[in-house]
C-alpha cells in the first residue's frame, strides 16, 4: 500500500487495516475462489482464531437418506408461445408421407407354433432349394467409370547386420613433469628483438586476427536470433503508462519533455495554452489567474503530479542542470529566462514523505502533506535585455569549459555548469551566466547579514539561491545572425545544437549541495574578474541553428572586433542550407557519433555530417503528413524516431531501409509534440511521447528495437559511404560547371576570331583601294565618277 499508494488493490481497506487491534493480520490465498477473489483478509481476532483452529465435531454424521428417484418431466414454459415464423421452417424441413403406407401380413401354420427344432448337417447340392447363388452381373443402370485412383507406396531399407571388434590394450602408468624456463634479461632482449619473432607476428598472428575477431562476444550474438512469440519479430511499442491531469493539462499542449537525470521514474513536462496571439490578448486576465506550470510526474503515482513549478509565461523549453539536477532553467514565450531551485522538494521527488504522522488527530497535517506543492521561480531575466520573441530552445554548456565575453572558450576551474545558451526567432543566440559580478564595497559579513534580511522578507518561501539575478539578469554575449551571406533575408532561429551535448550527469548529494550553497556561495555564484583563465584551443565554437524558414545555419559564436567601430560583433555564417519547406523543429546530435546531426522540419528530415557541410548526406522524400519532432535512439546507432502530424510514430533504421520507415505505429489521434528517450536499465528502455491533447505517453521499447542489429563501425561505414557519394556528386557538379564554362569560353573565342577576321578583310580591302588610287594617279589616269570604285561592301 505504501509503494503503490492510491492504485493499490488494498487501498479501500487501508483505514480498516490501520485500526486493526492485533499485531498480525491474516491474509489467506483463496485457491478455490470461495469468496470470489484471489485473497481474503480477516479483520477480527475471533474470525482469525476460528480459521486457524477450526472446531472438531464429535458426533458421527448420520447417513444421508436416499434421495428421491428423479422423474423426468417436460419443462413447462413460463411465458406463452409467440410465433416468429420458425415453425414454417421446421415444417418445410420435416419428412412427410406422400402416399399411403404398404401393409404386409406374415402368417404361420398354427400347428407349427412351439414345435421343437432339430438342426442337422446336409449337403447343399442334394436339395435344389438348399442354397441360393448370387452371381454378379452388369447392371446398365449403374455405369461408374474410374477417373482417379489414390495409391501409396513405401520403400523399405534392406537391413544388414555387421559387427566389429577392437583389440584390447592393457593400461600403462605414465607421467610427465615440466619446469618453467627462466631467461635472463639479455636473453629476453635478444628474443624480443629477433627477426624470427617479428616474422611470426606479422605472418601468423596478424592473419589470425584478420580471419577471426578475438574480441567478438559470441554469447551476445546467440541472442540476436531470438524472435518473439508467434514467429514474428516484436516491434510494437507497448504503452507502459500515461499521465494526464484534468485540471492542469487537459485541453493544453505539451511543449517540452525532460527526464530527471538522477531520479529513476520521474519525468517533467511543460504545458502551454493552445491560443493564438489575439486570443492571448483577449484572455490575458484569465491567463494571469491561471499561471503556466511545469508538472513533475512519477511512475509510483500516475494520477497526481508530484510537484508544480509556476512560470511567468508559457515555457517552450527547459532543462536540468547537469551538475546539480535541482537547478532548472526555462525559456518563456515572452522572451524571459527563468530559474527554479527544487532542493527543498528533492525528498518528495525521491518518493519519501517527511514525517510519518498517521494518527486521527493529525488528519489535517496528513492532508496538508499530501497536497501537491507549488514552487515559484527564484529568478527571472529582465524583459528589455532578453529575447524579443519566444525562447524555443535552452541548453546548458558543459562543465569542462565556459565562455568569455568575447566568445572564446576558457577553462572552468570549478568544473560546474554555470552558463546557458538560448535561441529565439529574433535572429539572436544569447549566452547567460548564472553567476553575478563580485560586489566591490561590501564585506562578507555585510553580505551575509543582507541575505538574512532578504530571507526574512520572503513570505512565500521562494528560494534565495538566485535572488541577485531576479529582474536584473542580462546575457553575457549576444550572437546576431541578421547578416545573410547566402540568402537575402534574416535568420529566425527555432532550435540549436552544439558540439558539446550532455549525455552523462554528475550526481551531487544533498549534503554536497548544502555545502556548495552555504560555504562556497561567493566563489561559485560570483564571477572572478581578477583571475585570468586559460583559453582552450580544442573546443569548437561552431554550432547549428534551425530557422523558421526551413534553413540550417552553421556558424560560430566567437565575436570579432569591427575595424570601423571597434565593437565586438558576431561573424557571418559559414554555411546556410534550405532543405526543409517549413520551420525546423528538431536539431539533434547523435549520441554515438558527435559529428552526425538530425534535423526535422516540414514534410521531411535530413541527416548531416558536421565535417562535410556541403549538404545533407541523407535527405528523406516528402511525406503526406508533416514531421513534428524527431529523436535518436540511445541504444541503436542507426535508428531514430519521427513523430508525425496524424499521431503516428515512424521508426527508421538506416541499415535496413532508407526509402521508407521500418515500422509505423499510431499513438494518438492528435499531433505528436515532443519525444524523449531514456534508459532506466538494460531491460527497460522508454520513449516519452506527448500529444496536442496534453497527454504524456510512456512507451516501452521492445528488445528488437533497443538491441542494436549492427555495430557502430557498420553504421560509421554507411555514413562514410554516403559522404563519398555526396563528394562524388559535388565533384561531378564542379566538373560539369567547368566543362560548361570552357565550352562557353571556346564559343566566345570562336565568335571573337570570326569578328576579327571580318575586320581584317575590310582593312585589306580599304588598303587595296587606296593603293589602286595612288597607282592610277601616278599614271595620270583620272577616274570618272561612274568608274570610281565604291567603298560599300
Amino acid at each position: 500500500m505504501k509503494a503503490r499508494a492510491a492504485v493499490s488493490d488494498f487501498h479501500p481497506v487501508k483505514q480498516t487495516v490501520l485500526n486493526y487491534p492485533g499485531e498480525e493480520l491474516l491474509l489467506v490465498f483463496d485457491r478455490d475462489f470461495k469468496y470470489g477473489q484471489s485473497f481474503y483478509l480477516v479483520l477480527t481476532e475471533e474470525a482469525k482464531q476460528r480459521i486457524l483452529q477450526p472446531p472438531v465435531s464429535t458426533d458421527e454424521e448420520e447417513p444421508e437418506e436416499e434421495s428421491e428417484q428423479y422423474v423426468c418431466r417436460t419443462p413447462e414454459p413460463q411465458q406463452p408461445w409467440v410465433s416468429l415464423g420458425s415453425e414454417l421452417e421446421i415444417e418445410e424441413e420435416s419428412v412427410k408421407d406422400t402416399r399411403e403406407r404398404l401393409k404386409y401380413l406374415v402368417s404361420r401354420v398354427r400347428k407349427k407354433f412351439g414345435a421343437p427344432v432339430n438342426f442337422t448337417d446336409r449337403n447343399a447340392l442334394e436339395s435344389k432349394e438348399g442354397y441360393i447363388e448370387c452371381t454378379s452381373y452388369q447392371d446398365r443402370n449403374f455405369r461408374l467409370i474410374q477417373m482417379e485412383r489414390n495409391s501409396a507406396t513405401q520403400a523399405v531399407l534392406n537391413l544388414k547386420s555387421s559387427a566389429t571388434q577392437t583389440q584390447r590394450t592393457f593400461p600403462r602408468n605414465m607421467y610427465t613433469q615440466y619446469k618453467p624456463r627462466e631467461l635472463t634479461e639479455e636473453e629476453k632482449e635478444n628474443y624480443m628483438s629477433s627477426e624470427n619473432l617479428k616474422n611470426f607476428a606479422s605472418s601468423i598472428a596478424i592473419q589470425q586476427n584478420k580471419i577471426m575477431d578475438v574480441f567478438f562476444d559470441d554469447w551476445q550474438a546467440l541472442s540476436e536470433g531470438d524472435i518473439a512469440f508467434g514467429g514474428k519479430a516484436d516491434t510494437y511499442l507497448k504503452e507502459y503508462q500515461s499521465f494526464t491531469d484534468l485540471q492542469f493539462s487537459k485541453d493544453k499542449s505539451i511543449s517540452c519533455i525532460k527526464w530527471h537525470p538522477t531520479i529513476s521514474g520521474v519525468i517533467a513536462v511543460s504545458v502551454t495554452e493552445k491560443m493564438s496571439f489575439e486570443e492571448r490578448i483577449n484572455g490575458s486576465t484569465k491567463l494571469l489567474l491561471n499561471p503556466p506550470l511545469i508538472l513533475f510526474w512519477s511512475f509510483s503515482d500516475p494520477i497526481n503530479p508530484q510537484l508544480r513549478l509556476e512560470c511567468p509565461d508559457d515555457v517552450l523549453s527547459f532543462d536540468f542542470c547537469p551538475s546539480d539536477p535541482n537547478i532548472i532553467i526555462g525559456g518563456c514565450m515572452n522572451g524571459q529566462i527563468v530559474l527554479w531551485d527544487v532542493t527543498a522538494h528533492a525528498q518528495r521527488l525521491h518518493g519519501k514523505r517527511s514525517g510519518e504522522r498517521r494518527t486521527t488527530s493529525m488528519a489535517f497535517e496528513e492532508d496538508k502533506e499530501n497536497e501537491i506543492p507549488v514552487l515559484l521561480y527564484c529568478a527571472v531575466s529582465s524583459i528589455e535585455n532578453g529575447h524579443k520573441a519566444p525562447v524555443t530552445d535552452v541548453q546548458w554548456l558543459p562543465e569542462n569549459f565556459e565562455i568569455s565575453i568575447t566568445g572564446v572558450p576558457v577553462e572552468n576551474q570549478n568544473q560546474i555548469c554555470v552558463q546557458v545558451v538560448t535561441c529565439a526567432p529574433d535572429c539572436c543566440v544569447m549566452f547567460w551566466d548564472i553567476r553575478a559580478p563580485r560586489p566591490a564595497a561590501h564585506s562578507q559579513a555585510e553580505r551575509k547579514q543582507k541575505m538574512e534580511e532578504k530571507q526574512l522578507e520572503n513570505p512565500r518561501g521562494i528560494p534565495n539561491t538566485f535572488k541577485y539575478l531576479d529582474l536584473s539578469w542580462k546575457p553575457l554575449i549576444k550572437v546576431y545572425e541578421s547578416v545573410a551571406v547566402f540568402v537575402n533575408e534574416t535568420y529566425k532561429q527555432c532550435h540549436l545544437n552544439m558540439a558539446h551535448t550532455h549525455y552523462h550527469y554528475i550526481i551531487i548529494t544533498r549534503f554536497d549541495i548544502y555545502l556548495m550553497y552555504k560555504g562556497f556561495h561567493e566563489s561559485f555564484f560570483f564571477n572572478i574578474t581578477n583571475i585570468r583563465l586559460k583559453p582552450l584551443e580544442d573546443i569548437s565554437t561552431m554550432f547549428c541553428v534551425g530557422t523558421e524558414d526551413g534553413e540550417l545555419v552553421y556558424t560560430s559564436w566567437k565575436l570579432g572586433k569591427d575595424d570601423d567601430s571597434g565593437r565586438l560583433l558576431s561573424g557571418k555564417p559559414s554555411r546556410c542550407f534550405i532543405v526543409h519547406d517549413s520551420l525546423v523543429n528538431t536539431v539533434k546530435r547523435s549520441p554515438f557519433f558527435k559529428d552526425i546531426i538530425l534535423t526535422v522540419g516540414g514534410w521531411n528530415f535530413a541527416v548531416w555530417k558536421e565535417s562535410v557541410m556541403n549538404g545533407p548526406i541523407i535527405l528523406s522524400p516528402c511525406s503526406q503528413k508533416r514531421c513534428m519532432v524527431g529523436c535518436w535512439s540511445l541504444s541503436n546507432p542507426g535508428m531514430f524516431f519521427i513523430g508525425k502530424e496524424d499521431g503516428n510514430i515512424e521508426v527508421w533504421d538506416l541499415l535496413e531501409k532508407t526509402h521508407e520507415p521500418s515500422h509505423i505505429q499510431n499513438i494518438s489521434t492528435a499531433s505528436i509534440t515532443c519525444m524523449k528517450p531514456w534508459i532506466i536499465s538494460s531491460k527497460q528502455h522508454f520513449l516519452a511521447v506527448s500529444d496536442d491533447f496534453g497527454t504524456l505517453h510512456i512507451l516501452q521499447i521492445p528488445w528488437t528495437l533497443r538491441n542494436p542489429s549492427s555495430s557502430e563501425s557498420s553504421v560509421n561505414k554507411y555514413f562514410e559511404k554516403e559522404v563519398t557519394r555526396l563528394m562524388f556528386f559535388d565533384k561531378r557538379k564542379e566538373t560539369m560547371a567547368k566543362q560548361k564554362t570552357a565550352t562557353e569560353a571556346e564559343e566566345q573565342k570562336k565568335k571573337t576570331l570570326s569578328e576579327k577576321t571580318e575586320e581584317e578583310s575590310l582593312a585589306e580591302y580599304e588598303s587595296y583601294l587606296t593603293l589602286e588610287k595612288d597607282i592610277l594617279k601616278e599614271m595620270g589616269v583620272s577616274l570618272q565618277e561612274e568608274d570610281k570604285p565604291s567603298n560599300e561592301v
